[in-house]
């Protein structure tokens, strides 16, 4: 799997889908679309995304409860809650944060939804609408909102239309409801904040921003706007700041230099190569900016005109794992599978937790084409996958090794159970791909070379009998 992997799922439920309408209205902004572009994942960014909600959570009491945050492929500055258990955060977000606090302070708001229960609760006032105008007005609202915000204002005149007309009382009550509870989030966040002994500038800065880019939005009345007006919430975050004994801390200079180079690695990946080169010249010198030019290099120019910056940031820093990832994951996308697999070696054993590269060692390991690669390609991908247990690239990949194994066992009995291992493991992919006939033929065939009662055999039935659940 690439270091900075782009996933659209085939195929979403409709209960996920309504629960994403129902987050964009209850996140940090109002957006036009949850999921533009599909989500990101990259085993450095996730791991800082990680270290930062983690004491938010545990001052939330949410600790234990598993909450994901997925990074949705969008330059807007964003981030929403869909329920109890998943965050969006838009690239965007991340690219346009100069601190780590500021991304702090979007993650306790976006807490403060979660332990609020806001989602429910407004889930709830709109059913009491008990009328389907009230959603599409809420939409065209979020249409108003982002369009204005994206400099689109076309968007924001469709959206003003459709905000307009019927049930503009039933429209209020509900939307004056949200905006309550934009404060009360941006309340408790300021208690997960100094619970942690962080400051809240960052959550203040970040609303200032957005104040800026909401200036188009003058005149527009204060009951038809699902947050707050921008100088609202920055008036009482200014009180709350001010009384917080942290205010003035600032955010460790580890934690400044991960947050940078996360950056410089988004900008890389996602900016055109021209724009990453001027968000960072020549003349910057530091690693971030190194890193940066080093990706857009790859994709302007080439594996070979961008190894010697890897090299050079290798040199720097011989024992930051996501530095030998990139250039490994390089090298596999350039055709040279055999010399992905030191770097990507090197990167996992300095980060063996990172599930993300072992998968795209199993993939190199695979991609040089040696039989005496499958068993440590095995067993990294079975590591892997015991902490990404959904991951369909990991179950695809683990799959084709099982099957390559098949093809050079000389007993029957081995070659049957290597492929019944590759049936199950194609029977996962396509489960988590949402491609449920597909898995059940292969989770067929899987059942038929396991021995009955065994967790393989019971886990391909369990695909067999799942049903997609019907909405009520």
């Amino acid at each position: 799997m690439p270091a900075l992997a782009k996933s659209r799922p085939n195929r979403v439920p409709l209960r996920l889908r309504a629960g994403l309408v129902i987050g964009l209205i209850g996140g940090l902004m109002v957006s036009t679309t949850a999921d533009a572009a599909g989500i990101i994942r990259d085993a450095e960014t996730e791991a800082l995304i990680r270290e930062y909600a983690k004491p938010i959570f545990r001052a939330a009491g949410l600790g234990s409860q598993n909450i994901q945050i997925h990074i949705v492929n969008d330059r807007a500055f964003n981030a929403f809650v869909v329920d109890g258990h998943n965050m969006f955060m838009h690239a965007g977000t991340l690219m346009e944060a100069k601190t780590p606090n500021q991304v702090i302070g979007v993650i306790a708001h976006e807490t403060g939804h979660i332990t609020g229960g806001h989602l429910a609760r407004l889930r709830n006032q709109i059913s009491k609408a008990k009328s389907a105008a009230i959603m599409l007005q809420l939409l065209g609202l979020a249409a108003m909102a982002g369009g204005a915000i994206a400099g689109a204002p076309g968007l924001g005149q469709v959206g003003m239309g459709a905000a307009y007309g019927g049930t503009d009382a039933a429209m209020r009550s509900v939307l004056a409801y949200r905006q309550n509870e934009e404060s009360s989030a941006d309340q408790a966040a300021m208690t997960f904040l100094n619970a942690t002994k962080q400051s809240g500038r960052g959550m203040l800065e970040t609303f200032e921003v957005l104040a800026d880019k909401l200036r188009g939005l003058r005149g527009i009345n204060p009951y038809l706007m699902t947050h707050p007006l921008p100088q609202q919430r920055i008036t009482q975050l200014q009180g709350l700041v001010a009384e917080s004994p942290y205010r003035d801390n600032t955010d460790p200079p580890e934690l400044q230099y991960r947050h940078d180079l996360v950056r410089a690695k988004l900008a890389g990946f996602l900016d055109k190569p021209e724009i990453a080169f001027n968000r960072y010249p020549e003349t910057d010198t530091s690693l971030a900016g190194v890193y940066a030019r080093a990706i857009a290099t790859y994709r302007r120019s080439g594996v070979q005109a961008a190894m010697p910056m890897f090299d050079q940031l290798i040199a720097a820093q011989p024992n930051w794992p996501y530095f030998y990832e990139t250039k490994g994951q390089f090298l596999f996308e350039s055709g040279n599978g055999a010399a992905a697999i030191p770097p990507l070696r090197k990167a996992v054993e300095l980060a063996p937790n990172e599930a993300l590269i072992r998968i795209m060692l199993g993939q190199a390991l695979l991609g040089a084409n040696d039989p005496r690669y499958l068993d440590e390609a095995i067993r990294n991908l079975r590591t892997a996958l015991a902490r990404e247990t959904t991951s369909a690239m990991g179950y695809r990949q683990i799959a084709s090794a099982y099957a390559r194994k098949a093809e050079l066992a000389q007993a029957s009995g081995a070659k049957k159970n290597f492929m019944a291992q590759a049936s199950l493991a194609s029977a996962e992919a396509y489960f988590y791909e949402g491609r449920l006939g597909l898995a059940k033929v292969q989770a067929k065939r899987a059942k038929e070379g396991l021995i009955n009662g065994t967790p393989n055999w019971i886990r391909a039935d369990d695909i067999l009998a799942f049903e997609v659940p019907r909405n009520n």
